[in-house]
């Protein structure tokens, strides 16, 4: 088994996620962790026993790196994953992998061109509810899925955008509610459909916030090549983080996620229900609570893969067919017109 060194490049709210699950993970060692902001950096350093950088490409040259977790705002994912890439660096990056198509399919590209795995997070695909519903798809039990639809009603303040440097502008941020907290509801509805998009058709508007260039709310209808509809509604001018849900009709019964619980109930009157284990914990500190526990999982899966040589459950090529979608949304909504892919 080999011994992975580890980088992380961003020292901001998501780090704890990342960090305490590459302490998980036997055959892992954090070496360094890099930050701009070089309090920042030195207090990740000092709680993770390891050293800091300000300089990414400094890191890099200098640890002798095997993986880099990219924790950094969107726009920069592109540029540092195939910097790492180009280094023989395998990379594992946070969501969105990209603000634009181009730079997702150049980071697949790297990838491949260098011959090392790329990571994206989607740890939502690990929860038990997502695993239930995705199992009992995948078994007929639920027959073919006849429509579905998908609600993400949270909150997002003025102060949230304005606290930050980068939220809310479509160069750094690439959007919203749609790529930053919708984008894991529409990532699972895509992967329980399970087939390709015919078209989008989608609303997005700002009515709540009065300081940020992107959209606050969207709507719309994403038809899939087996003729599936699916419907999204998405706000962050809510009162507070409502549970998302998701909905899927299908031949023999209706599958329920409400939050990372999900319930199926069969037409013959069986009923499944799956939620978290209580007993199924990690102490990742003080982060948002729907983030979940399933980061350390996903990153499990992904240091499982690298030292077994297999491709990754969500690797680059699954999350740039994510990432497509949600190019297309916005395309949809901003030139006002139906997206055929």
């Amino acid at each position: 088994m080999k011994n992975y060194r580890v980088g992380i490049i961003g020292c901001g709210n998501i780090f704890p996620m990342h960090a305490v699950s590459i302490r998980e993970i036997d055959n892992a060692e954090l070496v360094a962790v890099c930050d701009i902001k070089e309090d920042r950096a030195k207090k990740r350093s000092e709680e993770m026993g390891c050293k800091y950088y300000t300089d990414y490409k400094e890191m890099i040259e200098e640890e002798d790196l095997d993986v880099v977790h990219i924790c950094t705002p969107h726009y920069l994912h592109p540029p540092m994953a195939i910097y790492a890439a180009n280094r023989g660096i395998n990379v594992f990056t946070e969501k969105p992998m990209s603000i634009k198509l181009e730079d997702g399919q150049a980071m697949v590209e790297a990838a491949k061109t260098n011959g090392i795995t790329l990571g994206v997070v989607f740890q939502n695909h690990y929860n038990p509810g997502s695993i239930l519903i995705k199992e009992m798809l995948e078994s007929g039990e639920l027959g073919q899925i006849l429509a579905a639809k998908a609600i993400v009603t949270w909150d997002r303040s003025d102060e949230y955008y304005s606290k930050s440097d980068w939220k809310g502008t479509w160069a750094k941020e690439g959007g919203g509610v749609i790529i930053d907290q919708a984008i894991h509801t529409l990532d699972l509805m895509r992967w329980f459909i399970d087939d390709e998009i015919e078209y989008i058709d989608a609303n997005i508007g700002n009515r709540g916030h009065a300081q940020i260039e992107v959209e606050d709310v969207a709507e719309g209808v994403i038809k899939y090549k087996n003729g599936i509809i699916t419907g999204f509604f998405a706000m962050n001018y809510y009162s507070y983080d409502a549970p998302v849900e998701i909905e899927l009709h299908c031949e023999r019964g209706i599958a329920r996620m409400v939050a990372d619980e999900a319930r199926v109930s069969l037409d013959d009157g069986r009923e499944f229900i799956a939620r978290p284990n209580p007993n199924e914990t990690i102490e990742y500190g003080n982060v948002k609570s729907y983030w979940g526990t399933s980061h350390v999982k996903q990153i499990r899966q992904y240091y499982s893969a690298l030292d077994r040589g297999v491709t990754p459950k969500i690797d680059g090529e699954y999350a740039l067919e994510t990432q497509k979608m949600i190019c297309s949304i916005y395309e949809s909504g901003k030139e006002r017109k139906r997206i055929y892919f």
